[in-house]
């Protein structure tokens, strides 16, 4: 009988208080159905009040309960060796007056960040010379410039970040999103190696 089992582990998963996590919620698994189905169910771990927010699964866990079910197992892993859990406790009440202060000062923020550069650029000095350049005429005010540029500068800051309110515009991720990504990604290596270094400190006291 081929007892080959080929694992990969999922990046991240989420997980509620008190869930017992099986193998088959932190990996992909390639075998005989037979052997899938008496492995997907083996327990790795129990969550509880002490893992706080986050737990980190390692490989080395599932290959310790799958030898457990059967040491003849022949185990082949592939991808990452961690996954991580997010566990998701319950929301907490939406508070529009703390969303309308955070909102309020994002907007002020941005916008005072925006009229400082124009003013550290003199923007309305590039303007007024634009606008003596095309019409010969001065004025302190060239609103046939100013406005169509402010204007230019909102789609500008839409196309940037790709999204108009939740809908997007189109398919490729925005800058935000790819820095999002990366600062996650560096986030989730941070927890890992953390984690490493608490499971030998635990191995070390032993």
């Amino acid at each position: 009988m081929d007892k080959i089992v080929y694992i990969r582990l999922r990046h991240r998963i989420q997980a509620r208080p008190n869930q017992i996590i099986r193998i088959g919620d932190v990996a992909q698994l390639v075998a005989d159905d037979s052997i899938v189905q008496l492995i997907e169910k083996v327990a790795v771990h129990h969550v509880n009040m002490s893992d706080k927010s986050i737990v980190v699964v390692d490989v080395m866990q599932l290959l310790k309960e799958l030898r457990k079910v059967d040491p003849e197992l022949d185990i082949q892993t592939f991808g990452a060796a961690q996954t991580i859990v997010e566990i998701m406790y319950k929301k907490k009440r939406f508070r529009p007056m703390f969303f309308a202060a955070v909102w309020l000062l994002l907007f002020l923020g941005a916008a005072l960040a925006i009229m400082n550069f124009h003013e550290d650029v003199s923007m309305r000095i590039v303007h007024q010379k634009i606008f003596k350049t095309i019409t010969g005429l001065e004025d302190d005010k060239p609103l046939l410039l100013q406005i169509p540029y402010s204007i230019g500068l909102g789609l500008g800051m839409i196309l940037f970040f790709n999204h108009v309110f939740k809908k997007r515009i189109n398919e490729e991720p925005s800058p935000l999103e790819v820095e999002m990504f990366n600062y996650q990604q560096d986030l989730d290596q941070y927890v890992i190696m953390n984690e490493n270094k608490e499971s030998s400190k635990k191995m070390d006291g032993h």
